[in-house]
């Protein structure tokens, strides 16, 4: 049995399916990690902040105007569409198998295609908020306005994404959930992530099911903790799955 198959039993033969995800998951619908994403941005404005430092708590209040440059031009994807990945775990859950996402991915391509219960640990770029009147803003609204800092109109505060960012600390409720839903799995499966995020990346710890697979295509620091590990492309690699599922 090669590893597709095998990987294809385990889901049959599973009633309790976790999926866990990173920026992985996203990129083969043309979404790049935000670290090349940054990449791209210093090069292309001889800019000196690094990507932790331009996705931080403090560099957003301090430059408002170069945050949301690069927010704009390179963490917003609208035309994005799910790929392979998204498009199972949302079959898989609505056929009452997959049970949640928990995802570090804020592009919100996994409710694109169909998933419902999905845990997003690092929050979404489809909600904003006014930092002053609390006032909710979509992505539309974000991208419609033309100032440099988008603004609200009901108070002229300025509107933040529902982003989490450096030194910012994850929705405790959110942590919770994940933690409940990994716990009770019996299927973990892991994707599209180097596991080096943390406090995301320890959540799998408390994984106790009978099987862990990993999609990646580079080593992670919980290699030797997976039953299965595959490193083709995890769009590519999810769509053989469903196939082999019928």
């Amino acid at each position: 049995m090669d590893q597709l198959q095998l990987l294809a039993s385990w889901i049959k033969d599973s009633g309790n399916i976790v999926f866990f995800g990173g920026a992985g998951t996203s990129t083969e619908s043309g979404i790049p990690d935000f670290r090349s994403a940054a990449g791209l941005y210093q090069t292309q404005h001889n800019s000196p902040y690094p990507p932790e430092v331009m996705l931080s708590r403090s560099f957003f209040m301090s430059s408002p105007d170069i945050f949301f440059d690069f927010y704009r031009s390179k963490m917003i994807h609208p035309e994005a569409k799910p790929n392979g990945a998204h498009r199972l775990l949302a079959e898989l859950e609505a056929k009452g198998k997959l049970k949640a996402v928990i995802t570090q991915n804020i592009d919100g391509l996994h409710q694109l295609a169909g998933s419902r219960r999905v845990l997003e640990l690092h929050g979404s770029i489809h909600r904003n908020h006014c930092m002053d009147c609390n006032t909710y803003y979509g992505l539309e609204q974000i991208l419609e306005q033309t100032a440099a800092v988008p603004l609200c109109p009901e108070c002229g505060g300025i509107i933040k994404p529902d982003v989490v960012l450096y030194e910012e600390a994850l929705d405790h409720d959110v942590l919770v959930d994940a933690v409940a839903a990994i716990a009770a799995a019996d299927l973990l499966i892991i994707g599209g992530t180097s596991l080096t995020v943390q406090p995301a990346a320890s959540l799998i710890t408390y994984f106790r099911g009978r099987h862990t697979v990993l999609l990646n295509g580079d080593p992670t620091p919980y290699d030797h903790q997976a039953d299965l590990i595959i490193t083709d492309r995890i769009g590519d690699v999810m769509g053989r799955i469903q196939g082999l599922l019928g």
